[in-house]
């Protein structure tokens, strides 16, 4: 007997696609380890991320009520999650009245798709784009070439990045893994007429980038590009782009057609409410008062700026995310990296290890949150373990998101699915945690277990335990890489053997019964 097609529609998954750039080949600790070896890294790492933090410190010391814009900060983007919907048909409706076009993308193909076939009828062979960490998550450069249009980056640093053939590894400064020498390199391999002789002075670098990139904006057969945005305000269908070099603006101001992908959380409900972003976001990236270019444009205008605009509203997982009580505040994410720039795993891993297009602590709770952790070799189950649990994310972020707890909550999530899965929940810390927690729930087993420890170290020579085999769950990893000082006397046994001493050496007034010593007189009164 035949099947009937009965052309019921397929529901596509809640999480991102799969296609999406947000999960690596591999878990967090073996990528990690690879990049750990790398020196120039770890130096170009500790140069950028401490000059940034120091001009951060310093801005936001002016400013005396910072406390309470960050949490009201925190209160518009609670606002935003407990009232997405009506906000994004609110969106909808001002950018439509403004003269814009609206399309809705359920994930990373529809996205890629819409842009593609808008690029496509307008004839366009190369789109410039700006800075877009959507467009990067969704694949967009790699989906237009597939259709024979070249996307070409206006940012100095996403054009370092695509003309190396490398990715991002932070989210404000994307090439932080590269230093001048490398990207005098990367130029003169692919950029045609370069000069052989120019230096990596940061000033000729610049200059060869903007000769670049001017020509491609005097030359744009088709005329588009593409943008993500920083904000989008619902009650005026304006959007908010703001950078640091003016060739965003550029690519926002001379195309025919502008199209703008944005994610369904950067919604913000009012126009007033920028005041608060715009002092918030600026101070913790890229630690100024005010970014260099601020642009902010709505709709068409005849004889102004593009003739056609284009708002593609992604969603990719955000739905996912939203539907989390535990992690929803991920989506609260303003994407300044003040996060990154604080954290000590960070700092010496880079971005690359965690294998999405957000890096990071916010990268550790986005990914997993937007994709799903499947299973025990789902490289972003190990994302939530990226993290020394130290809190310095949660006091720099600029509207509060307390990433501690929601990585204590993936990892829980992690642990529970694994318990869940028959076979899965024997990992060297499933047992070792296991064990431990059995030690620590009997008095008499813990209280032998440290007495004895002290004893058995003074049989090994020197202050500290060597390295220990493999074979042994958990400790040999730390024994890799740190000292493991030799345990010395249990707190029980010093403290039985203190009070023998005063038993043998009693003091005045140190047993019942005893003589108190006399009271001093009050300060200020002569003694009798």
């Amino acid at each position: 007997m035949s099947t009937v097609d009965l052309g019921i529609p397929t529901v596509r998954p809640q999480h991102a696609s799969p296609s999406s750039h947000l999960r690596g080949q591999r878990g967090f600790p073996a990528a990690a380890r690879d990049e750990l070896a790398d020196e120039t890294l770890r130096g170009n790492l500790r140069h950028a991320t401490s000059t940034i933090q120091g001009k951060r410190a310093s801005v936001v010391r002016e400013v005396r009520d910072w406390q309470k814009l960050r949490s009201a900060g925190s209160a518009l983007k609670w606002q935003v999650t407990d009232h997405l919907p009506e906000l994004l048909e609110q969106l909808e409706e001002s950018v439509t009245a403004a003269g814009g076009q609206v399309h809705w993308a359920r994930d990373a193909e529809e996205a890629g798709e819409i842009v593609t076939a808008l690029a496509l009828e307008r004839g366009a062979q190369e789109v410039l784009k700006v800075k877009s960490m959507a467009t990067q998550e969704i694949g967009l450069n790699e989906a237009l070439a597939a259709a024979g249009i070249r996307a070409v980056e206006s940012d100095l640093a996403e054009l370092i990045v695509q003309l190396a053939g490398d990715t991002p590894s932070h989210i404000l400064v994307p090439a932080i893994h590269r230093n001048r020498a490398e990207i005098r390199e990367i130029f003169l391999a692919s950029m045609p007429d370069l000069d052989p002789s120019i230096t990596d002075e940061p000033a000729e670098l610049a200059e060869a980038a903007r000769r670049f990139l001017r020509e491609k904006f005097l030359d744009m057969p088709g005329s588009v590009a593409v943008s993500g945005a920083n904000f989008a305000v619902a009650d005026t269908g304006t959007l908010v782009v703001v950078e640091s070099e003016g060739n965003g603006r550029m690519c926002l101001t001379l195309p025919k057609t502008l199209i703008s992908v944005v994610g369904i959380e950067k919604i913000v409900p009012s126009f007033q409410d920028l005041e608060v972003f715009l002092q918030l976001l600026p101070r913790s990236s890229t630690g100024e008062r005010m970014n260099p270019y601020t642009t902010l444009f709505t709709g068409v205008h005849e004889g102004d700026g593009p003739e056609e605009f284009h708002l593609v509203l992604l969603d990719n997982g955000r739905t996912a995310v939203l539907a989390d009580p535990e992690g929803r505040s991920a989506l609260h994410c303003i994407r300044c990296s003040a996060c990154l720039n604080v954290c000590p795993v960070y700092q010496r891993s880079g971005g690359h290890a965690y294998g999405s297009t957000y890096p990071g602590p916010i990268g550790a709770i986005l990914s997993p949150l937007m994709t799903g952790m499947s299973g025990t070799d789902d490289p972003n189950s190990t994302l939530p373990y990226a993290s020394s649990l130290c809190g310095a994310c949660y006091d720099v972020c600029p509207v509060k998101i307390d990433i501690p707890s929601v990585l204590v909550h993936l990892r829980a999530e992690d642990v529970d699915r694994r318990r869940e899965t028959r076979g899965d929940f024997h990992g060297t810390w499933d047992v070792a945690l296991k064990g431990a927690s059995r030690l620590m729930s009997s008095p008499r087993a813990y209280d032998l277990a440290v007495r004895s420890a002290g004893p058995l170290a003074k049989a090994l020579p020197g202050k500290n335990i060597g390295r220990l085999p493999g074979i042994l769950p958990v400790i040999p990893g730390w024994t890799d890489h740190r000292d493991l000082p030799k345990p010395g006397t249990s707190f029980r046994s010093w403290w039985d053997q203190h009070r023998k001493e005063r038993a043998q050496h009693p003091v005045v007034g140190d047993r019942p019964g005893s003589a108190a010593p006399e009271d001093p007189a009050p300060r200020g009164e002569e003694q009798s």
